[in-house]
């Protein structure tokens, strides 16, 4: 992958623009959007796609089809340093745990968690809680999605099969 920025223009705001809306949009019809050839988009999709600008194509879903009605924001405070490499290791062992940075502030980390229902929640939150750098943890349940289109609305990334089974 290169990593130098790759030059934008016009029309590749435009493509992605197209993709992002739908990634399942043919070259074909983003061309013709765009004013350029179906073999053109092609070309300009794999520049970005080989630069690291596009990761990928995914598909979305509503958590609650796939029994994730559940869903919080969880704020980690850590004894001392624990590095961002250390606490990565630990959100991996939790497929509830869909999304995970270190922030500012007094929080050292902020997750997003998913689960079936309140209990399993709770459980999460005591298997977190459990490693001995972490010191305490602030919980926000999330009530409703006032962009019910973004990203954070809709899983972006397929659900582990026995993750609604972890105990």
């Amino acid at each position: 992958m290169n990593s130098r920025p790759t030059p934008f223009d016009d029309l590749d705001r435009k493509i992605l623009t197209a993709l992002m809306a739908n990634a399942r949009t043919s070259f074909a019809e983003i061309g013709a959007v765009v004013g350029l050839s179906s073999t053109a988009v092609k070309r300009r999709v794999d520049r970005l796609r080989d630069s690291g600008v596009i990761t990928g194509f995914t598909a979305t879903v509503k958590p609650a089809a796939l029994g994730w009605r559940t869903e919080a924001y969880v704020e980690v405070y850590c004894e001392g340093a624990a590095p961002p490499r250390r606490l990565a290791e630990v959100v991996r062992n939790h497929p509830e745990i869909t999304a995970a940075m270190t922030v500012t502030g007094g929080a050292d980390a902020l997750l997003h968690v998913r689960a079936r229902d309140v209990e399993h929640f709770e459980e999460v939150l005591e298997r977190i809680r459990v490693e001995p750098f972490i010191r305490k943890t602030i919980s926000v349940m999330v009530l409703s999605h006032l962009l019910p289109d973004s990203p954070e609305a809709g899983a972006s990334q397929p659900v582990p099969e026995d993750a609604a089974d972890v105990r």
